[in-house]
């Protein structure tokens, strides 16, 4: 198939391959029929495109709409209500997340959002920022042992207790939950969720259902346009305790202190049946054997490796003229499979240029 200037599919279709690619890009490209090699990847993988239509009001790809994100940030305002599912959170984390701003270009925004007389009250924003740094280093660091246990379960049951098989119900948002069902769903169709809501949600996989945490974490991965090994993974194993002294848990109150009524209100399981209304004794005798590692049981990383992840002032951004890039799953996520929106050729920069954080990018 060839395109003529008349016959040229819609301005957002178009792959405009005017920039000098990866050797990987390159090679992906030779292997493709000479005659499918000047196609639209819209036109190539309709199924994939037609999935993401629904995601563009959330994150629009490119330079210049980060830069509008980037400025719109609340630090202070963050610091105070984050954890509230109405909070000021920035949603800036796909862009960190492909390279398109760098972890100290955030940092420097913050910093310039201080009050001079109390510059602390961005603390909390900036000290976010250093955890997602930190994951990205230990992700460098362990490689694939991102994907398994660091320590043993402390809940007092062994590692065979959790199920390999991610349950169906979950995935389809059927479980009868109104909280579990809304977030199932949000997380599908719009790759996005809060991290509470991700900590809840991935709470009630491993805990209540007792699944092994690389189910979910393959799930999560799956679908969100944030996703990474690295933070995603050590969000799940710091939920499960295996990169934790106990697990974690979340009960009804939290979720209404947090939330409000919204799920609530209409659930089904309110008056009769919610698996979180208790105190935290309550469940954690329901849910755990015991609060230590079962007999036995032990992890797959050496603690003392941790002490190996190095530190390194973020580095100057290095400036790309007008560049394409190419961004696909490279990782097979196991129980998850591969995401619909494995690949995805975007136009960054705008007006010229595009930031490659050489230090955090993530390995291959």
């Amino acid at each position: 198939m060839s395109w003529t200037k008349e016959n040229q599919p819609p301005a957002h279709l178009r792959y405009v391959p005017t920039v000098a690619h990866s050797s990987s890009m390159s090679k992906l490209l030779a292997q493709l029929p000479a005659s499918l090699r000047d196609v639209p990847p819209a036109l190539l993988f309709p199924e994939i495109f037609a999935q993401d239509t629904r995601h563009q009001g959330f994150a629009r790809g490119g330079r210049d709409a980060a830069l509008k994100v980037l400025a719109a940030i609340k630090p202070v305002t963050y610091g105070r209500d984050r954890s509230s599912l109405e909070g000021h959170v920035t949603r800036l984390s796909p862009y960190l997340r492909h390279g398109v701003l760098t972890l100290a270009e955030v940092r420097d925004a913050a910093l310039a959002h201080a009050p001079q007389t109390a510059p602390s009250r961005v603390w909390k924003y900036v000290n976010e920022l250093s955890w997602r740094d930190y994951s990205v280093r230990v992700y460098a660091e362990v490689g694939d042992l991102i994907w398994q246990d660091f320590g043993p379960y402390k809940t007092g049951l062994p590692s065979s207790a959790y199920a390999h098989e991610f349950p169906a119900d979950i995935r389809e948002g059927e479980t009868g939950a109104a909280c579990i069902d809304a977030w199932s769903r949000e997380l599908r169709e719009t790759g996005y969720l809060h991290n509470r809501v991700r900590m809840w949600l991935a709470s009630y996989v491993v805990h209540h259902r007792r699944v092994w945490w690389q189910a979910g974490a393959s799930w999560f991965i799956t679908h969100l346009l944030d996703g990474d090994p690295s933070s995603n993974n050590l969000g799940w194993q710091w939920v499960a305790s295996t990169w934790r002294e106990y697990p974690y848990l979340w009960n009804r109150n939290n979720l209404l202190k947090y939330a409000g009524d919204r799920y609530c209100a209409g659930c089904p399981l309110a008056d009769a049946g919610c698996p979180f209304d208790a105190t935290y004794a309550a469940l954690s005798a329901r849910l755990f054997g015991g609060n230590e590692a079962a007999p036995g049981e032990r992890g797959h990383l050496n603690p003392e490796r941790l002490k190996a992840v190095p530190w390194e002032a973020p580095p100057t951004p290095e400036h790309v003229p007008s560049a394409v890039v190419w961004v696909h799953g490279t990782h097979d996520h196991r129980l998850g499979g591969r995401s619909p929106r494995c690949s995805v050729s975007t136009k960054v920069g705008g007006p010229g240029q595009i930031h490659v954080p050489r230090a955090f990018s993530l390995p291959a």
